[in-house]
């Protein structure tokens, strides 16, 4: 599959990615006994689906090279993953390198246990936020990205989006804010509205915010539509004294948190539960079932964003420089309260607390 050349600097999708990395090594070191029979690691393989050509070499003093396995995707073994969790640092290593050909990467990470997360980039990001953060992707690899977990990013505002094999690879998604109106009718919005539905009859995991959080709740039967006015600024939320998850959590009664919106989820979907709720917004946080939430703040940003982001509004004509002027003036330097937000996302991706 064919990929556009988006010039220097931007940020590789999962495609153009798997296109480059069709060559894959995995260096692995057992500390255990100095000396091992040949057969007794090779048999930690095992195959699989797919079409994939392996070769082994051993590391120590014994250099021969084993041929290529019949085709198959390799995935570790039990045995060979268990060994790898207790292996012995006090002993002399053993060290061997498998080369995985033109083979299923995403198979083997499975196999391993790996998480994998996309995240649907909803907007364009400007050469300060590549820079400074590495897009948009990066900022929330930054906050939500732990150990061994892989992160991926379809540009969905261009029309990149997940297929169907693509989306039985990931645990999760993340759908970014946009300077789009979620009520809008562009081709791309209502493919990703298209998309949604699809990962709710998955029960995949889907987090929404700003934007998103807005569109997911017109996926699954919401009403969104334009708010009195701007939200622009440190915004304190008041969180549902019903809900389980956050005494779970033992998060605090109120949150502060980065709101950057004129529209607003609205009507709640059928079903779903108000999670949280604000002076001037009816409904800051959502959740649908256990695999679905919407969070109307930005829990991402950072005061150097929104600053950022309020000049960029300007520039569209989104804003006057004068109620810009007055936002930053009235601004502070309070930050939002961005470790609960960080516990209370990264335990919804992984099931924590849902």
């Amino acid at each position: 599959m064919s990929t556009p050349d988006r010039g220097p600097g931007h940020w590789p999708g999962p495609r153009e990615r798997w296109a480059t990395s069709r060559c894959v090594k995995v260096n692995v070191e057992f500390h255990s006994e100095p000396r091992r029979k040949k057969n007794d690691w090779i048999g930690g393989l095992k195959k699989n689906s797919g079409s994939v050509g392996i070769s082994e070499s051993v590391s120590e003093s014994d250099e021969d090279t084993f041929p290529p396995l019949a085709s198959g995707a390799a995935v570790p073994s039990s045995n060979l993953t268990k060994r790898l969790q207790q292996r012995d640092n006090k002993t002399t290593p053993l060290c061997f390198s498998v080369s995985l050909y033109c083979g299923n990467v995403w198979s083997l990470e499975r196999g391993l246990g790996v998480k994998r997360f996309a995240v649907l980039l909803c907007a364009q990001d400007s050469e300060y936020m590549r820079s400074q953060y590495g897009g948009y992707h990066g900022v929330f690899k930054g906050m939500l990205g732990e150990e061994g977990a892989v992160w991926d990013v379809y540009r969905v505002s261009a029309g990149e989006l997940p297929d169907d094999g693509e989306i039985e690879l990931y645990d999760g998604f993340v759908i970014t804010g946009s300077c789009n109106d979620a009520h809008g009718d562009d081709a791309w919005i209502c493919e990703l509205v298209s998309l949604l539905r699809k990962l709710d009859s998955m029960k995949k995991k889907v987090l929404g915010i700003c934007f998103g959080h807005q569109i997911l709740g017109r996926a699954l039967g919401g009403k969104v539509g334009r708010a009195e006015s701007w939200d622009i600024g440190l915004t304190t939320i008041q969180l549902s004294p019903s809900s389980k998850h956050f005494s779970s959590l033992e998060l605090p009664a109120q949150l502060s948190v980065i709101e950057c919106h004129r529209d607003e989820l609205m009507e709640l979907p059928e079903k779903a539960e108000l999670m949280a709720w604000s002076d001037k917004t009816g409904i800051e946080m959502f959740r649908y079932g256990d695999h679905m939430m919407g969070i109307q703040g930005h829990p991402e940003y950072t005061l150097d964003i929104l600053l950022h982001l309020i000049d960029r509004l300007v520039l569209r004509d989104l804003i006057t420089e004068s109620y810009a002027d007055d936002l930053k003036a009235n601004m502070g330097t309070c930050e939002p309260d961005r470790e609960a937000w960080e516990k209370l996302c990264i335990n919804f991706l992984k099931g924590g607390f849902l």
